[in-house]
């Protein structure tokens, strides 16, 4: 199930485009079971990547190919079949249900299908130094416990890639290491691949590539 980016230019970014990018206008593709840390300075489009790729948007010229397939060409229905459970996502803005309590989003979260018990979800909460927190409504979270829980939900389904935009930039250097240990146990355990978009180079985190956007 691998991801192919054409000769893709995001309208908004044509006159701002890194020339040095390996993704932007220009052939990248990305390979089933791999992983790829994807460095860039603010807005050269991480978030344009991580929407591209979820179908929030298609104002770009060039192909989107997903697993063959011409993302232009996808019906909602193509979309909901990638987004849940092929590819799962941690967003910049989190996107978490913050009038829900931590317990309420992860049970909602696991109605749609996942290999991973409530207990198990529990431990990961935990380890990441949130499982006091149970009852406490997102809202109230920091911004710091709001991104681990989104890691946590995002490593919930039996995903085949797990693309995540900046889910560190409000943790500490322990926290970030011990979200980087579930993110790369979990998905091996899918065997799968994943993408992690970062402001700065990760050299501390293994990775079968690192690119510049």
């Amino acid at each position: 199930m691998n991801i192919f980016f054409k000769q893709i230019i995001p309208h908004p970014l044509k006159e701002t485009i890194n020339p040095k990018s390996d993704i932007w206008n220009t052939n990248c593709e990305f390979n089933f079971g791999k992983s790829y840390i994807i460095n860039a300075t603010s807005g050269k489009g991480k978030t344009t990547f991580t929407h591209l790729l979820c179908g929030f948007r298609n104002d770009f010229s060039g192909t989107l190919e997903i697993n063959g397939k011409d993302a232009k060409s996808f019906t909602f229905q193509d979309w909901s079949d990638w987004r849940f459970p092929k590819a799962s996502f941690v967003f910049q803005d989190l996107q978490l249900f913050p009038q829900l309590s931590v317990e309420e989003n992860i049970k909602l979260h696991l109605k749609l299908g996942t290999n991973v018990s409530l207990e198990k979800a529990k431990s990961w909460l935990a380890f990441l130094g949130i499982g006091e927190k149970w009852q406490q409504k997102c809202g109230t979270l920091s911004m710091g416990q709001q991104q681990r829980l989104a890691i946590v939900r995002a490593l919930l389904p039996s995903y085949k890639w797990l693309i995540l935009d900046e889910p560190f930039s409000h943790l500490d250097k322990e926290n970030t290491l011990k979200a980087m240990q579930l993110i790369q146990e979990r998905t091996e355990e899918n065997k799968a691949g994943f993408i992690l978009l970062a402001l700065d180079p990760q050299p501390e985190f293994q990775a079968n590539f690192h690119l510049q956007l």
